[in-house]
């Protein structure tokens, strides 16, 4: 089981990201999928939530309105589009994924690498 993250780079206040996932190993079906983010010296904050089976989102209030999650099953892909950003969203983003339908903080069973994601002002 394998989650790779892409998509980060660098950009200035207000522009746009679109951050993917792509898994091997296993598919998304009835999986609970999360983006995360760790900035340095801060602890890890969940970004968004998503339960691919019945497509339920939950996103918190430092993100909602600004951060979409969406998927593709045929290319095994989970995006996050990030617009409007701050340079508080600078940090490390990370998928992760859990067998069925669960709360995105209650620990998940599958973690990528990460990529780094750089708002400059």
């Amino acid at each position: 089981v394998q989650l790779v993250e892409s998509g980060g780079g660098l950009v200035q206040t207000g522009e746009s990201l679109r951050l993917s996932c792509v898994a091997s190993g296993f598919t998304f079906d009835d999986k609970t999928i999360g983006w995360f983010r760790q900035a340095p010296g801060k602890e890890r904050e969940m970004v968004t939530c998503m339960t691919t089976k019945d497509g339920a989102t939950y996103y918190p209030a430092s993100v909602k309105g600004r951060f979409t999650v969406s998927g593709n099953s045929a290319e095994n892909t989970v995006y996050l589009q990030m617009n409007n950003l701050k340079s508080e969203d600078t940090a490390v983003y990370y998928c992760a994924a859990s067998n069925g339908a669960i709360r995105c903080d209650s620990g998940m069973d599958y973690w990528g690498k990460g990529t780094l994601v750089t708002v400059s002002s």
